[in-house]
């Protein structure tokens, strides 16, 4: 019998399903709103790179703010933030709505208020996709991230056709209200939620240190640098597919609002095909070789669009495109969960999708422009060469090995007694290792030391060296700062039970009788005549 997860399994977690639940609701409410939008604005813009616009007013946030989301995601109840972001979500619809109705609604007014509620989507999509690892246990990470997918892509199989009808029936303000309605019972079931944050005994770190802190990790971990490089080329290419389908709607295949629908809801059916198929392809195939095959993929379906002048083509050609669509952003979505402790999971995710939606809203501005100047048709078929040359990006920056990585705290530090009464923010903070090496071990321990230096700047350390003492070659002393007391406290705890490997290794290079002599030094740039911090008086013991 096989011990792979099954799909479902994430369904045993009462709250996962009520949560799934409330946001394929959502999910069909803000598609439906995008049919509302599209079609709006291609009545009403005044040129071609207007439509493609307002999917550049849905990512930019995104783009703009995901880092800070990120940031609020892991120091903050994720519940709190996410009920945030539904609120502001549910206000500008409704707003938006009202508008409508009233027929005040102009190119520049509608691109807002979809910025906005895009504002709502980046304060909320780290949080969500953060929060899988509380609702789930880590072994079903992979099937709750495909199930999310399936839950959009789902709603993308027949919101937009439900949209069209909406559109065609009740107009773009019969969508946005609607939209408006969907907020409710996610918002409800937040509510309900009974999240246990994790209790730390450390402050909060402040909203720069946090972002910095996320930024550093991301830049320090080869395997994120990878997944990032490859969704921002992926995000520039697939997206223009969904920029300018109002205008393959409109100009290539001559159809009204519920023909758009229908294209969304065949790249909808595509996406859950795609989903369906996710863990077979993972089990049969490396995670590069399923990135090339739905870069190809899509750039093959963009092809099939941009040629054909039957909706029942274009239909065809996007159902292979919505299936690499969700093959491509799943697995990246899943190498960044099982590549990132839960203290950074929610600014790991963040930069993932900042880079993603980066790549969406400058494609989708750039695909404007081309069609605008040269037609659809050229603007698609140049995607679908972006497309060709990011599956051969694959040759140089393969995607890693999906693996799960045990990302626990290793837990064996343990905060030492200090002499000096120091303050949590006293600092800065300077940390010397001593270790003796025989020379025969110096290429394994520099070795050693540089996944060391990784792992130290990864989780806070700065202005890390290696010294050797000239005097006694075989003394090295590794050298690194942190800001404060608190920040060293905190740098320490991040150390996950993959990294022991290191800690051993060093272990076994070192000659000495005892461990690597750790010394904590705080600086002082001068030397007053009057110490501000008193050294503590212990009681003696008799």
């Amino acid at each position: 019998m096989s011990d792979r997860p099954s799909l479902a399994a994430p369904f045993r977690s009462l709250d996962f399903r009520f949560l799934w639940s409330a946001v394929l609701v959502s999910n069909l409410g803000g598609l439906i709103q995008a049919v509302g939008a599209g079609w709006m604005m291609a009545t009403i813009g005044a040129s071609d790179d207007t439509v493609a616009l307002v999917q550049a007013a849905t990512t930019l946030p995104i783009v703009l703010f995901s880092l800070m989301a990120g940031a609020l995601a892991d120091n903050f109840d994720r519940r709190r933030v996410l009920l945030a972001a539904q609120t502001l979500m549910m206000t500008a619809s409704v707003i938006l709505a009202t508008l409508a109705f009233v027929g005040e609604v102009t190119p520049w007014l509608l691109l807002g208020f979809t910025f906005l509620i895009g504002c709502g989507t980046a304060l909320h999509n780290p949080s969500w996709q953060a929060s899988i690892g509380d609702l789930v246990p880590r072994r079903d990470i992979p099937a709750a991230v495909t199930l999310n997918s399936m839950a959009f892509n789902l709603m993308r199989s027949i919101g937009p056709a439900v949209g069209g009808f909406v559109v065609a029936s009740a107009g773009a303000a019969g969508a946005f209200a609607i939209n408006a309605l969907s907020y409710v019972p996610i918002i409800f079931t937040l509510r309900r939620w009974q999240h246990r944050r994790p209790v730390s005994d450390l402050p909060r770190e402040t909203l720069g240190d946090a972002m910095f802190a996320g930024l550093s990790f991301v830049a320090m971990s080869p395997n994120l640098l990878t997944v990032i490089l490859r969704s921002a080329s992926f995000g520039i290419g697939a997206v223009a597919i969904l920029a300018l389908l109002p205008l393959v709607a409109r100009d290539l295949v001559h159809g009204q609002a519920t023909t758009f629908g229908l294209l969304l809801g065949s790249f909808g059916i595509g996406g859950i095909g795609g989903a369906l198929l996710n863990t077979r392809l993972r089990e049969a195939f490396t995670s590069e070789t399923i990135t090339r095959v739905a870069y190809l993929g899509f750039a093959g379906g963009t092809v099939v669009v941009a040629w054909s002048r039957e909706a029942w083509l274009s239909c065809l050609g996007l159902v292979p495109t919505g299936a690499c669509w969700v093959l491509a952003l799943s697995l990246f979505n899943v190498t960044v969960q099982l590549s990132a402790p839960r203290w950074v999971v929610g600014r790991a995710l963040s930069i993932y999708q900042m880079a993603t939606f980066g790549g969406m809203a400058a494609g989708s501005w750039a695909w404007g422009v081309v069609a605008r100047d040269y037609g659809p048709t050229f603007a698609l078929l140049c995607a679908g060469g972006v497309l060709t040359l990011g599956a051969l990006v694959g040759l140089r920056f393969p995607l890693p090995p999906l693996v799960s990585l045990d990302l626990d705290p290793l837990d064996q530090f343990k905060e030492p007694e200090v002499r000096l009464d120091l303050r949590s923010r006293s600092g800065p903070i300077m940390v010397l290792v001593d270790y003796e090496i025989s020379q025969a071990d110096v290429p394994a321990f520099l070795a050693t030391m540089s996944e060391r230096r990784r792992v130290r700047i990864r989780d806070g350390a700065r202005q890390w060296s290696l010294l050797r003492d000239l005097e006694n070659p075989e003394i090295w002393t590794e050298t690194y700062h942190v800001a404060t007391w608190v920040e060293y406290v905190r740098h320490n705890q991040r150390r996950t039970k993959a990294d022991a490997e290191i800690n051993d290794k060093l272990r076994e290079l070192h000659r000495g009788p005892d461990r690597p002599k750790v010394h904590r030094m705080i600086e002082r740039q001068t030397v007053s005549l009057r110490d501000d911090m008193p050294i503590k008086e212990y009681p003696e013991v008799s």
